[in-house]
């Protein structure tokens, strides 16, 4: 999702591979063997399989809404944060989420310390509408994809959670044109089909 973002503000217009994770084609495999999505291969050839490399690449083409200029804070501040929520707040998100793929794991545990870091997001936002300023930035995009997971998880415990201001950003960020696009199902891609531009 976070690199899709990206590229639709960016208008980075790609050829759009949709792939099933549970049969991956070995076209795939053989550009990024560790088999995770996405995978962006650009036009000089070099791979790309991290969704912040494919968003900043992106970004650092054609930045229209200037996501790479937070109105707030530095971007070094900014990188930070992601960089927290990439590493910290995803290692509880997957065990809160997906707790049968791990073992000996309390959802429940993990649940406690994801709240951690939303409970500090809530206060950042209480000052300001979005994580850098009063204007959308790079973090608010990366970001909130994790906190939609986080949310749909257990919607009615979120939703009585006391964070009026995570839950009124994660709202407009779930109500926006951008996320619709975004949201869009594709086919799955076979070698010998057409052509999908994305985003079109």
């Amino acid at each position: 999702m976070r690199a899709r973002l990206a590229l639709i503000i960016s208008n980075r217009v790609c050829e759009l591979r949709e792939v099933v994770l549970r049969d991956k084609p070995q076209e795939m495999l053989d550009v990024s063997p560790k088999g995770t999505v996405p995978v962006l291969i650009d036009i000089d050839g070099r791979v790309l399989d991290e969704s912040m490399d494919i968003m900043l690449w992106a970004l650092t083409q054609h930045d229209p809404e200037k996501w790479l200029i937070p109105e707030q804070g530095s971007v070094a501040e900014m990188l930070e944060l992601i960089a927290e929520f990439d590493d910290r707040f995803k290692y509880h998100l997957d065990r809160y989420k997906y707790p049968d793929r791990y073992e000996g794991i309390d959802s429940e545990a993990h649940r406690i310390e994801g709240a951690l870091y939303l409970e500090k997001l809530n206060v950042n936002l209480s000052t300001k509408k979005y994580l850098f300023g009063n204007r959308v930035a790079l973090a608010d995009m990366a970001i909130a994809p994790f906190i939609r997971q986080f949310a749909h998880t257990d919607p009615d415990w979120f939703n009585a959670q006391p964070w009026s201001q995570l839950q009124a950003w994660l709202s407009e960020f779930i109500d926006s044109k951008i996320y619709t696009q975004v949201m869009k199902k594709y086919p799955k891609w076979e070698l010998g089909n057409t052509a999908v531009m994305f985003p079109d």
